[in-house]
C-alpha cells in the first residue's frame, strides 16, 4: 500500500508541450466567407504556400531521410503565393485552404495550403480507411516518410512528386518548429477530410470547397447550398496509476509492433461525457475500475479525424483482466521496471508525435 491518504494524482499538472497542439496563427475566421479571398491572398508578396497530398506534407528534397533521426530538424517546402495563382486555374482538382496570417492585418504574412491530392500525378497514397476498423489508439506507431514516384510534368503541381519529399505528419511534427508543426497539422487535417468526404452525406451530390477550404458546399440545387464542416471525433486517452503510483501499460491487438505498449484510449460514444468514456474504456479493455480523473491536455490526431483528450486516472482496483479482443496484454509497472524494459528492448514507447508519449513522460518524470 502507498502512503496513507496520498493520491498519485495530487501533483499532476497539465502537459506543457504537445507536438500537434502548437499552432499560433491568427485564423482570421471572419475572412473565410470573403469572395475572391484566395486570389487576393495569393497576390500578396508575403504570402507563402505549403503543399499537402492526402495528408502528406511537401518538404525539401532529401529531408525525408532524417525522419528517424531524433535530433534532426525539418521544414516545410514553402512557395511564394504568386507561384500558385495560375496553377489553381489550370488544376481545378486542387483545393486551396486559407490557413490564416501572422502579424498585424496591415502587414500580415498570409499562409495558404494547397491540397493537390486530386490535381497532381498519383503519389501512391493509401485508400481512405474504413472507420469501422479505426481505433482511437490504432495510430500510436511511428510512421515515416513516403517518396512520390517520378513522372512527367509541366507545372509546379505536376512536378511536385519530383521536386519534393512527402512526409507523414507523425514524422514531420517532432522535427519541426512550433509554427510549422501547427501549420502542418491544420493542412493535413483538412486534406484528409476533403479526400474522405467527396459527396454530401445528406443527399449524395458532389461537394465543392467553401469558406476558404474550411468547409464544403453541397452542389445540389435542391439542397439550398448546404454547408458542411469537418467531422471531428472525440477520443479519450488515460494514463492509469494505482495507489503505488505504478502505471498500467497495455498492448492493443490492432498494433503490428508486438513490443509497443501504451495507455488506455478509445472513442467517446454518442451522448457520453469524457469522464465516463475514460472509465468505460479502462473497464472494458482491462477490467480495471477508475475513480478520480485529472485533465492533462488535448491535441488533434487527424488519422483520420480524432481529437484526443488526455486524463490521468486513479485505479480503484488493481486486478487486470484483458478482454483479448482490443487489448491482448496489460501490466502494472514501476518507473524502474518501465525503464529497464525499454533498455532491454522488451517494450517500445509510443511515437514522438503522440500524446501518449508525453503522458508517460509526465508519470516517468523525464523524457523518453
Amino acid at each position: 500500500m502507498g502512503i496513507q491518504g496520498f493520491s498519485p494524482l495530487s501533483l499532476t499538472g497539465v502537459l506543457p508541450f504537445l507536438p500537434l497542439a502548437q499552432g499560433d496563427i491568427d485564423y482570421q475566421v471572419d475572412r473565410r466567407g470573403q469572395e475572391g479571398l484566395i486570389d487576393e491572398v495569393l497576390a500578396e508578396p508575403t504570402t507563402r504556400v505549403l503543399l499537402v497530398n492526402a495528408g502528406k506534407l511537401a518538404v525539401p528534397r532529401g529531408q525525408a531521410a532524417v525522419v528517424d533521426y531524433e535530433a534532426a530538424k525539418m521544414r516545410l517546402a514553402l512557395l511564394p503565393g504568386a507561384y500558385m495563382a495560375d496553377e489553381l486555374a489550370t488544376h481545378p482538382g486542387a483545393v486551396p485552404i486559407f490557413l490564416g496570417a501572422y502579424g498585424p492585418r496591415t502587414d500580415a504574412e498570409h499562409m495558404v495550403a494547397v491540397d493537390i491530392t486530386r490535381a497532381a500525378k498519383p503519389v501512391a497514397v493509401p485508400p481512405v480507411p474504413d472507420a469501422a476498423g479505426v481505433g482511437a489508439d490504432d495510430a500510436f506507431e511511428s510512421v515515416g516518410a513516403g517518396q512520390a514516384p517520378a513522372g512527367s510534368a509541366t507545372s509546379i503541381i505536376d512536378q511536385a512528386a519530383q521536386r519534393f519529399d512527402w512526409v507523414d505528419l507523425r514524422g514531420f511534427a517532432p522535427h519541426a518548429s512550433a509554427r510549422e508543426a501547427g501549420l502542418a497539422t491544420s493542412a493535413a487535417s483538412l486534406s484528409m477530410w476533403h479526400n474522405s468526404q467527396r459527396f454530401c452525406p445528406c443527399c449524395g451530390a458532389p461537394v465543392a470547397p467553401a469558406l476558404g477550404g474550411w468547409a464544403q458546399r453541397c452542389t445540389s440545387p435542391d439542397d439550398r447550398g448546404r454547408i458542411l464542416f469537418p467531422r471531428i471525433e472525440p477520443a479519450v486517452i488515460t494514463a492509469i496509476v494505482d495507489r503505488k503510483d505504478r502505471l498500467m501499460v497495455q498492448h492493443n491487438a490492432a498494433w503490428r509492433n508486438e513490443l509497443l505498449y501504451s495507455v488506455s484510449a478509445g472513442f467517446v460514444e454518442a451522448g457520453e461525457n469524457l469522464e465516463h468514456a475514460a472509465r468505460r474504456e479502462a473497464r472494458e479493455e482491462t477490467g480495471v475500475r477508475v475513480g478520480e480523473l485529472r485533465y492533462l491536455g488535448s491535441q488533434p490526431w487527424p488519422f483520420p479525424s480524432s481529437l484526443m483528450m488526455a486524463f490521468k486516472g486513479q485505479a480503484e482496483t488493481d486486478e487486470i483482466r484483458v478482454d483479448g479482443k482490443e487489448v491482448t496484454d496489460a501490466a502494472w509497472m514501476t518507473r524502474d521496471e518501465y525503464t529497464h524494459a525499454l533498455i532491454a528492448g522488451r517494450l517500445e514507447a509510443p511515437g514522438r508525435a503522440t500524446i501518449a508519449r508525453y503522458m508517460i513522460e509526465e508519470w516517468l518524470g523525464r523524457e523518453l
